[in-house]
């Protein structure tokens, strides 16, 4: 068999070392399972966490949880988030281990306490209960009433101003052979239309023009009545009032 020249031998040895090193270096690469001072990118992909994963973002200088969601409990997926100071701050759990259970969203203060969640059994809102309008006195007679002849103020309320608009309904009435009409005003600014005594004012609209300017402000909204006959009395009371979306 002849021999092979020298530089022949001394390249396939080198190749051999090199394999070896490249061999070597891949059975003993760290898993890659830690970010250090970089930053993962997904570009037009998904990052899926599947089959019980969970994605886990914890406080600072804390194995505390601030975000997480994903397996919950069994079976359960759910979600929670906390503030930087670990009060709970949102969750989206049922905690019974089911993955069909009804999840309520709820969203907590910074006492941990629950200031709203939705009904996940009839739909709607089941946390904050919200205040509504007793039942009105029916007899027109002990209605707020004027019996005088220019603008006056029968009733008041002051609220303050979460949504931009108000829903107001009044029932207003007038003595036999009497005429007259019935306004409202918030913060003394006519606020929707002027109806004759007799018939229903019932109005919806922005409180003001600039949502900005009155928004978690207090408002005054009145009742105005007025006689425009010779004599008698304009009766007036509210029956429905609340706020609403824009």
């Amino acid at each position: 068999m002849p021999q092979l020249p020298e530089d022949i031998i001394d390249r396939l040895t080198q190749m051999e070392r090199r394999i070896q090193q490249l061999s070597t270096a891949v059975n003993t690469r760290p898993a890659l399972n830690t970010i250090t001072g970089g930053e993962v990118e997904i570009k037009d992909g998904t990052l899926k966490v599947t089959d019980g994963g969970t994605l886990l973002v914890q406080r600072p200088g804390s194995t505390d949880t601030m975000f997480r969601v994903g397996s919950w409990k069994d079976a359960e997926y759910g979600l929670e988030i906390h503030r930087q100071t670990g009060s709970l701050a949102m969750t989206l759990f049922n905690g019974d281990g089911s993955a069909n259970s009804l999840q309520p969203l709820r969203i907590y203060d910074n006492g941990n306490r629950e200031i709203f969640s939705d009904d996940v059994n009839s739909g709607g809102l089941a946390r904050p209960w919200l205040a509504m309008l007793p039942p009105q006195d029916s007899a027109t007679a002990r209605w707020p009433q004027t019996a005088s002849t220019a603008w006056t103020t029968i009733a008041l309320s002051y609220n303050p101003v979460w949504q931009p608009k108000m829903r107001l309904r009044l029932s207003t009435a007038a003595s036999s052979g009497a005429a007259g009409q019935v306004r409202v005003l918030v913060n003394s600014a006519q606020w929707g239309p002027t109806v004759a005594a007799g018939t229903e004012f019932d109005y919806t609209d922005l409180i003001s023009a600039t949502f900005s300017s009155v928004y978690t402000t207090t408002v005054k909204v009145e009742i105005q009545a007025i006689v425009t006959s010779a004599s008698g009395t304009v009766h007036a009371t509210p029956v429905l009032m609340h706020g609403r979306q824009s």
